[in-house]
């Protein structure tokens, strides 16, 4: 069904509505051979709280942003990779449920379907279309990958040394490295980890873990806490109320029952 899209004029119209929706704040989505596979809402484990975003799936990328207006306006678009995607499972827990993580190696977090039948139509779809691309250019599976943020209000006081407790003076800070919830003084280094081009927060335990393992220290500087540059992974964390209808449209189906039943190709629970 992909290849009968590539370069067909609906194909072309869905993309060029999707970058008239992001308007000026979006990038070119049109380019050839690129097909729009599905899109729907997903809500998404943003820095602060689950918020409702936009997603798009293209046989190459995965794209998403803030709703403005459900189906007509987003704003602050996200472009990732396909090749750099990699997929865990989630375990349902009280009301989060029918969630996975999508991982990256500049950002990984957590998303959630509205239902398992919703949630396996996504992971399906994606998990192709990765399969597609990294088969095309004789690629292997991306194995670095940046950790997952733990949400703010799951951390009240410093994870790290269990001591400090949030407010509004004492910051909370990520560890780029664990993703775990740090205070200033457990987060006093910077370190240029695998993921990442420049040296970044870690916090204490993860930057003595890479000092062992890099006797000349090279990719290792030190900082006084507070003056490292906070950047946070979740620029999209304020929106507007908006209403939006969660169910996923899928232009491009599954082929077989038996990839339907079992996944094309298996998609990693536990790594």
């Amino acid at each position: 069904m992909v290849d009968r899209l590539v370069n067909s004029e609906v194909n072309t119209r869905r993309i060029l509505n999707v970058e008239a929706c992001f308007g000026s704040t979006g990038q070119q989505l049109v380019a050839y051979g690129r097909v729009l596979v599905g899109e729907g809402v997903l809500v998404k484990m943003c820095r602060k709280k689950p918020k409702p975003r936009q997603f798009f799936l293209f046989n190459d990328i995965l794209v998403y942003g803030n709703i403005l207006i459900s189906k007509k306006r987003y704003n602050k678009q996200h472009v990732i990779p396909l090749e750099e995607v990699q997929l865990q499972d989630l375990e349902d827990e009280g009301d989060m449920k029918n969630g996975w993580l999508i991982k990256t190696r500049l950002k990984s977090f957590a998303v959630f379907a509205a239902t398992s039948t919703e949630k396996k139509e996504w992971i399906l779809h994606i998990e192709r279309c990765v399969h597609d691309i990294l088969t095309r250019g004789g690629k292997k599976p991306a194995t670095e990958h940046a950790a997952v943020w733990v949400p703010d209000g799951e951390a009240t006081k410093c994870m790290a040394c269990q001591r400090t407790q949030f407010t509004v003076i004492q910051r909370r800070h990520h560890c780029r490295a664990c993703g775990n919830v740090v205070c200033g003084t457990c987060s006093s280094h910077s370190y240029r980890i695998p993921v990442s081009k420049r040296p970044v927060r870690v916090c204490d335990t993860c930057f003595a873990k890479f000092v062992s393992k890099d006797s000349k220290r090279s990719n290792a500087i030190s900082s006084e806490p507070g003056v490292l540059n906070e950047v946070s992974s979740d620029s999209d964390d304020e929106d507007k109320s908006v209403t939006y209808d969660l169910q996923p449209t899928f232009y491009s189906r599954i082929g077989s029952a038996e990839e339907k039943k079992n996944g094309h190709p298996s998609w990693n629970r536990h790594s």
